[in-house]
């Protein structure tokens, strides 16, 4: 590992000496000593981590010489050491970017290698930051986010290749379970926002009363329980990208004030008169049909055609073919490699198994899925028995079978009765049809049984 470099900058030698002994005594610093600026200066482009730099130098005053340090590599930390206690002059030289002013004194050692320490500190988290940082941008490029090769998910490819070159709004749809976020994320990290923060609102998990301070912030004392200031989601996303998703849970009198922040991009903290000016690119996620909702009134239709830009659908796992096996091979890997096993081998009949169920849950499920197979699994292969749906019900044989419509018309109703425990409200309205029809299906399948 490289030694972290300092650069000593005093004319007056006994100090300059005092300066560099105590540095010098850390194994890890690397001290150089310079007398002035001009040969301080001529050594800059080896881009030192810290510069103790002395306020008052022969041939040029220690805010020039910081200006130029600053403007040549902004990241080089410079602590200014000096004999003025003026508390102006030092604001000054700390509003120029200076990371501490020092004044000389009897105590300046544990001062300074306090603040050379805490320098040290700062910059290893920053490579950590940056480091993590390329991981995320990796992990969520298209490839290793979102798996698969059906026709249905290449056209989400290029949305997302769309949505990645503009501020354009997105709009991104499909069950839950489907990968929304997961979308979100792929835009946000192969966007030009990428180095800025990317920051999820679920708007359903969020009480209705809370999440105006969730997304705008308040200010101390501004309501019972406020004890100090909060910064929102839209300062905490500023150019980044902010992603509302179930956006249609909204409630009506929200969806008014998250209007006008859109179209002003500024918000205002509860309980303050101050604006706040946001520069935030905004995604949206929803399972609902908005332009439904806007017609039955419980979506704004401004709003709508606020948001309203890119919309990407992303596809239910029942209509991506072999992208199953190819999603159950890849979660089976990842979970074998995060709890140090071996990989075992998904059988020609497991694969039958997963392709003839139908997924309610989507992704999100097949994930679960496939990983308490991995953990049943012996002889270090998935059989079709190590195969498990939380309602065991597999997809409906198709129309070739002999079945006729009447016939998978109520078994499609049974099948969703029974994953919302016979609750005939929830099945209807998933499936979209009237209580009466699915109450008529079920009596005419008690007749046709007496019969």
């Amino acid at each position: 590992m490289a030694k972290f470099s300092i650069y000593v900058v005093e004319d007056d030698e006994w100090y300059r000496e005092l300066l560099s002994h105590n540095l010098s005594l850390n194994p890890d610093y690397e001290i150089r000593k310079f007398d002035a600026a001009k040969t301080f200066l001529e050594e800059l482009g080896k881009n030192p981590d810290v510069v103790t730099l002395d306020y008052r130098l022969p041939d040029m005053e220690g805010e020039e010489v910081l200006k130029r340090i600053k403007d040549y590599n902004p990241a080089i930390e410079v602590i200014i050491i000096s004999e003025q206690e003026k508390i102006e002059t030092a604001v000054n030289l700390l509003n120029l970017g200076a990371y501490d002013y020092i004044v000389k004194s009897r105590d300046i050692r544990d001062k300074l290698l306090n603040t050379v320490n805490n320098i040290r500190k700062q910059s290893h988290l920053q490579a950590k930051v940056a480091i993590l940082q390329k991981e995320v941008q990796k992990k969520y490029s298209f490839a290793n986010s979102i798996i698969g090769s059906s026709d249905s998910i290449k056209k989400v490819f290029t949305l997302i290749e769309k949505a990645i070159g503009n501020n354009i709004s997105v709009t991104i749809t499909g069950e839950t379970g489907t990968g929304k976020e997961l979308a979100a994320k792929a835009i946000h990290y192969n966007s030009p926002r990428k180095n800025f923060p990317f920051v999820a609102v679920n708007v359903a998990a969020i009480p209705k009363e809370l999440i105006e301070s969730e997304l705008f912030g308040h200010e101390k004392g501004a309501f019972t329980g406020a004890n100090f200031r909060r910064i929102g989601k839209f300062e905490e996303a500023d150019k980044g990208t902010l992603f509302l998703d179930e956006i249609g849970e909204m409630d009506l009198t929200l969806q008014a004030k998250l209007l006008r922040a859109l179209q002003e991009k500024e918000v205002t903290r509860i309980g303050s008169n101050k604006v706040v000016k946001t520069d935030c690119r905004i995604i949206v996620a929803t399972h609902k049909n908005l332009l439904k909702e806007v017609k039955e009134g419980r979506f704004r239709e401004d709003l709508y055609y606020r948001i309203f830009g890119l919309t990407i659908e992303m596809p239910p796992l029942r209509i991506r073919d072999k992208d199953i096996i190819i999603l159950a091979k890849y979660f089976i890997q990842a979970f074998c490699k995060e709890n140090k096993q071996e990989i075992p081998v998904l059988t020609n009949k497991a694969q039958k198994k997963l392709l003839n169920y139908s997924f309610p849950g989507n992704v999100r499920e097949l994930k679960s899925v496939v990983e308490l197979a991995t953990v049943m699994s012996n002889n270090n292969e998935i059989t079709e028995d190590d195969i498990n749906f939380s309602n065991n019900e597999e997809l409906y044989d198709p129309p070739i079978s002999g079945m006729t419509l009447k016939e998978h018309t109520t078994r499609i109703i049974k099948l969703y009765l029974k994953k919302h425990e016979n609750n005939i409200k929830e099945a209807a309205k998933e499936l979209d049809i009237g209580y009466s029809t699915i109450y008529r299906v079920l009596r005419n399948e008690k007749v046709d049984d007496d019969e």
